[in-house]
């Protein structure tokens, strides 16, 4: 049969993932010659085979890629034969007109974890890795993924590592980390006087000081983790005080998924989820406690499974179910990354440093999600996620983004591909923002981006804003809102006009106030306001945020004036009655009580109504706890107003009735939460009538509230329409960026800037 030659180039997730050795092999098992290279915009082949070889070939391509590449596209167009005499692997080549896609970290694989068993060169070898597992992101300082562009490039390889190394058939061709016992990279442990540095000694000593209550800082994949034992109460309130972490709950690991289903309720897309390679910490429904103050109360438990060959191997030593693993650092600040920065920073809390010798060019914290109607929805997204990008319809080229204060994440714009940074974080935090600074310039150096245009929040005063302002770039303000459904819609590739939805504690708005509580009709290019919840009065400003039984006065005072001082609410007996008359006097007078028709305001004066979460010990708490009560099983909801905009002013009413008949505090909860639900299916309906639009898109931090997002998605469906939530991105403001970058290159593309 006739030769045929194709140029086939395939663009996506193709570097640091064995993509290079997989097309080798598969070349060779279908009797196809040339060469196959690594460029910035991702992987080109040059294929000579007989016709049916080479439609063999390209299947093989896209139906055995390795798990963790993600193919975007492969292109070939047919060129003239070379006579290649056998198939090779080329060089990687660098140029900066595209983009080459940058593998996230991975967790490692069955056949190392097998390697540390049995291969010598390995035994025991803690920083096992090949093509298929381990570093990536946190490692890489530059494009193309080469060792010597790595935190990898002090380590120099042995002839048993060269040589797997260089072999093309070998598992291990070209995994940039690769290394053994012999070369690559060692733990200590530091604990008092004393330090370790075999392995073996320092597994038992690590596994009994855990065991004994010690609180040990652990250098992970992307930063230091703070370890103690999951199931002591001394050790985990300890450490809670020691981390000035007052309430919001930790993350757990567990050695296995056996032993945690004896602890949490999980589904098979959590299960799926849990074991995946990106190994998030997953959001599980709570079966049987570990030390009380892990979780403080919440019925939901953050889990994750071991993702490193060290956590595997220390679970072999422990004879506990599970370790508290949260992030190494003092409240608020980034996770540390450096070894004697985390002596410095963390020697009041941590009795023992397991620190290593690889440094980490990129700080990474764990990825954390949940699923609802059996889809993942992202909180925050850092580990096993960035860089990889969201592929959109825009042309995002050379726009940056700045993304929100609070949990944040800024974008780059690339072709058009968004391209979001790890979670940051709240950016008030000096060092946080430190850390943003820092993280833009690599981002811009290392994907090649030159801002032509950056995109902020309308909020004057956000740091973020700020700083896109600094830049002396075109700089366009976009409504914080409007960001969050436009973030949805680039996520689906929706680019027409919707009906959106998004809920969520702040945002400034075009009318100067604080918004939060928003139906709009928009497309990527602009919205109008259909509706909103009504405006109360926010008395003190942010500090509502850390005091809800302020918005749960102002509701009250809204409603009863002064007289609902005679109500004989229960919330109200621990607050002393001068600091209620301040927030009266600031209501009478309009002294800094900024109006805000804010959803997550709403959550917290309930919460805070019926006595559950009067102060606030970390961000959103007053929701998590209403939610975290609530019996699915009630159905019944509260009454609302519904004409211009809507008035919650009947529910507080109904609900203060309920307190004082002792209804119990989880129906209350629940017939909250369903009236929220109704009123969001009663606009739809009304915004479905009046404009025939039939797409529902739901975007804002309350929507990481799994009752309020799985049943308006499952009614919203009942009732016709097409709804469209996030899955891998934040719907919180650590999604805001992609939501900017959008805006900014739809209006850039019809010529508005």
């Amino acid at each position: 049969m006739q030769v045929k030659a194709l140029r086939i180039k395939i663009t996506g997730l193709v570097q640091g993932v064995g993509f290079r050795p997989f097309i080798y092999r598969i070349a060779i098992a279908n009797k196809v010659k040339g060469w196959v290279e690594n460029n910035i915009r991702g992987v080109t082949i040059e294929a000579e085979s007989e016709e049916e070889n080479l439609s063999q070939f390209i299947r093989d391509i896209a139906t055995q890629a390795p798990p963790a590449s993600g193919i975007e596209n492969i292109a070939q167009e047919e060129i003239a034969c070379t006579g290649f005499d056998g198939f090779s692997i080329k060089k990687s080549t660098d140029d900066l007109k595209g983009v080459t896609e940058i593998s996230p970290d991975i967790a490692v694989c069955c056949d190392c974890l097998d390697d540390l068993k049995n291969q010598p060169n390995r035994i025991n070898y803690p920083f096992t890795n090949c093509t298929n597992c381990g570093p990536r992101f946190t490692i890489i300082k530059d494009l193309p993924y080469d060792r010597h562009k790595t935190t990898m490039d002090v380590f120099e390889m042995c002839p048993d590592c060269r040589k797997e190394y260089t072999d093309v058939t070998d598992r291990r061709f070209h995994a940039q980390p690769v290394a053994c016992n012999h070369c690559g990279p060692e733990y200590e442990l530091i604990y008092g006087d004393g330090h370790l540095k075999d392995f073996s000694s320092i597994l038992k000593k690590t596994a009994a000081l855990t065991e004994s209550a010690k609180i040990i800082a652990i250098k992970g994949m992307g930063g230091f983790h703070l370890m103690c034992d999951a199931s002591n109460e001394a050790a985990v309130s300890r450490l809670r005080n020691r981390k000035l972490r007052e309430g919001k709950p930790f993350a757990v690991m567990f050695g296995n998924i056996g032993i945690l289903e004896e602890y949490a309720e999980i589904s098979e897309s959590e299960r799926i989820l849990l074991e995946s390679w990106r190994r998030p910490i997953v959001l599980l429904k709570t079966k049987k406690e570990l030390a009380p103050s892990v979780n403080d109360g919440f019925h939901r438990i953050g889990v994750m499974l071991p993702y490193m060959p060290f956590h595997h191997q220390l679970f072999e030593e422990l004879k506990i179910p599970a370790v508290v693993l949260t992030s190494g650092n003092i409240s608020d600040e980034p996770i540390i990354l450096g070894n004697s920065d985390a002596q410095d920073k963390l020697s009041k809390i941590a009795d023992a440093f397991l620190v290593y010798n690889r440094d980490i060019f990129n700080r990474t914290d764990d990825s954390v999600a949940f699923v609802v109607n059996e889809r993942t929805k992202l909180i925050r997204r850092s580990r096993g996620y960035v860089p990889s990008p969201i592929r959109t319809r825009l042309d995002l080229e050379n726009i940056f983004a700045a993304g929100a204060e609070l949990v944040n994440a800024f974008a780059v714009g690339k072709q058009n591909l968004a391209i979001m940074s790890q979670h940051i974080g709240d950016l008030k935090n000096f060092e946080t923002y430190e850390f943003y600074e820092e993280t833009v310039k690599k981002f811009l150096g290392l994907f090649r981006v030159k801002p032509e245009l950056v995109a902020v929040d309308l909020h004057p005063d956000y740091f973020s804003t700020k700083f896109g302002n600094s830049l002396g770039i075109k700089t366009i303000q976009f409504q914080h809102h409007h960001a969050h459904i436009a973030s949805c819609m680039a996520e689906h590739g929706l680019d027409e006009k919707v009906i959106g939805i998004s809920f969520d504690g702040t945002g400034l708005g075009t009318d100067g106030h604080i918004w939060g509580g928003e139906f709009l009709i928009c497309n990527l290019n602009d919205f109008t306001r259909f509706t909103h919840f009504e405006y109360i009065p926010m008395p003190g400003g942010d500090q509502v945020t850390r005091e809800p039984w302020r918005s749960a006065v102002s509701y009250l005072y809204q409603i009863y004036g002064e007289g609902f001082r005679n109500l004989d609410l229960d919330f109200l007996k621990n607050i002393p009655t001068t600091k209620v008359d301040l927030i009266i006097e600031a209501l009478k007078k309009n002294i800094n009580a900024p109006l805000s028709s804010s959803c997550g305001r709403l959550f917290d004066a309930v919460s805070a109504l019926i006595n559950l979460c009067t102060v606030s010990k970390f961000h959103a708490e007053a929701p998590m706890r209403l939610e975290s009560i609530a019996d699915n099983a009630i159905q019944e909801s509260y009454p609302f107003e519904f004409s211009e905009i809507i008035s919650f002013k009947p529910t507080i009413e109904t609900i203060v009735n309920d307190l004082k008949n002792k209804v119990a505090l989880p129906e209350i909860s629940s017939k909250f939460h369903n009236t929220i639900i109704s009123v969001l299916l009663a606009v739809a309906e009304k915004i479905r009538i009046k404009t025939s639009l039939n797409k529902v898109v739901l975007s804002g931090g309350s929507f990481q509230n799994a009752i309020l997002l799985g049943k308006s998605e499952h009614l919203l469906t009942q009732k016709g329409f097409e709804v469209f939530s996030h899955s891998m991105v934040p719907s919180n403001d650590g999604g805001i960026a992609l939501g900017q970058l959008a805006i900014a290159a739809k209006r850039r593309s019809l010529g508005l800037i």
